[in-house]
């Protein structure tokens, strides 16, 4: 779809300032200690070896493993892993996706979205069955009925695999995880879409946890194996959890994930520049937790970090035109009001329930533009005093450039390496030219 939007120049004379006007720029590194697993195959089989109910499977035995659609550095990894175990135990494992609604809620669509994170056959050794056909497996306290998909049910067991870590909807016991695994993943996108309305009404913290427990009483779950994610992105730990203990167990993981986020190192900004948004970044494009901003039916907003404005530059591949989340922002560039698939949009949207964050927002020409126009937007006297920083993405908040007035603020911390500063730096067309290195 085509739109038409304000050029440069127009835009960029609606008030007096320039790129010229800036604070210098300041590269910023935050340094943490964080731990890191050695062995990825190696800590992945002692995950499975920990689920003890896989040893009542007979040879033979097929063992469905979920595969989600965010971007897990080590999934595929995990996975790979997994399923070598399995074989050498005599069972017959295969992968299935496991992402509700994401790839368009097509089969194809959701094949296309593992590819994308190099989660293929080839790679795993394994068949990945791709069906979004679900069954009725019981109601909750409500009557809404729980809905598991029929591969899952189907298999003689069924693995779950996923990250453990803040969600970006809901604060809980248990947020994004195996049990949120279960709930959304193996209900496709009728049981996804079922369960977000359930938590528009009731709350994703008593939805999920109340779901999850149904779908270990009546699938064959037997447990689940949890990757916890350091600030670099990395296996921290991987954990194995049988499924009777996994209501328990799982606020536990959640718990010691909180000590590994991943954090601006800056609570208070009148602008954020965030290079790319995406699916495989965060199941909302950009972290809220990381943005301080949720903006969902029913849930609270945060307190910190404040931020005037939020600017995204662009869109990632992976998404396949997904911009859900692209409301969370203030402003975007135009690359991304062009790469929008609004089908795949709307039918994730409609699926989580919030209508907020499929707005588009303020749609500039160039970074520049950005720049400039938040000298107007931010309430700040003049365009030197913007309290800025620059990130790649919400996965990676603690590299950063920042403006002069934030790195003055940073100068004293043990934790903060300050780098070269220059001027802010735009090409002839007015975008960033501004390496990372």
């Amino acid at each position: 779809m085509e739109f038409e939007f304000p050029d440069r120049d127009r835009l960029e004379a609606a008030n007096d300032a320039d790129v010229a006007d800036l604070p210098r720029a300041y590269r910023v590194s935050c340094t943490r200690d964080h731990p890191t697993v050695s062995d990825v195959t190696e800590a992945s089989i002692d995950a499975v070896t920990d689920i003890p109910e896989l040893g009542d499977l007979e040879p033979g035995s097929t063992v469905g493993i979920t595969a989600g659609s965010r971007g897990i550095e080590v999934l595929p990894e995990v996975l790979e892993a997994i399923v070598a175990e399995l074989h050498s135990r005599g069972f017959e494992p295969f992968v299935f996706p496991a992402m509700g609604s994401h790839g368009g809620a097509t089969p194809e669509g959701q094949r296309e979205t593992l590819a994308t994170l190099g989660i293929t056959p080839d790679r795993l050794g394994c068949e990945i069955r791709s069906s979004l056909a679900v069954e009725q497996v019981g109601t909750d306290s409500t009557g809404r009925p729980v809905y598991a998909a029929e591969d899952a049910l189907e298999a003689d067991a069924v693995l779950l695999a996923n990250r453990i870590k803040l969600h970006t909807d809901f604060q809980g016991d248990v947020e994004s995880g195996l049990c949120k695994m279960a709930v959304v993943g193996l209900g496709k996108q009728r049981g996804a879409d079922n369960m977000h309305n359930a938590a528009l009404e009731r709350g994703f913290h008593e939805v999920i946890p109340e779901w999850a427990d149904i779908l270990i009483e009546e699938t064959p779950i037997v447990g689940g194996v949890g990757i916890i994610e350091n600030t670099a992105e990395e296996a921290a730990e991987i954990h194995g959890v049988s499924a009777p203990d996994l209501l328990e167990e799982e606020p536990k993981l959640l718990e010691r994930s909180k000590e590994f986020f991943p954090e601006l190192p800056v609570d208070d900004l009148d602008l954020l520049v965030v290079d790319a948004m995406g699916k495989e970044i965060s199941g909302t494009g950009l972290d809220t937790n990381v943005i301080g901003r949720v903006r969902f039916h029913n849930q609270a907003e945060v307190d910190e970090p404040s931020i005037t404005r939020i600017y995204v530059r662009s869109l990632t591949p992976a998404s396949h035109g997904n911009a859900l989340g692209m409301g969370l922002a203030d402003l975007v560039h135009r690359d991304i009001a062009s790469a929008v698939d609004f089908e795949d949009t709307y039918v994730n949207i409609v699926t989580s329930g919030e209508t907020n964050r499929a707005k588009l927002p303020f749609v500039v020409p160039s970074d520049a533009t950005a720049f400039i126009l938040s000298a107007s937007m931010t309430g700040v006297a003049s365009a030197g005093d913007l309290r800025i920083a620059r990130i790649k993405n919400t996965m990676e908040p603690e590299e950063l450039w920042v403006s002069e007035p934030v790195a003055e603020d940073l100068t004293d911390r043990d934790d903060i390496q300050i780098h070269e500063d220059e001027q802010w730096v735009f090409d002839e067309h007015g975008e960033l030219a501004m390496s990372w290195e």
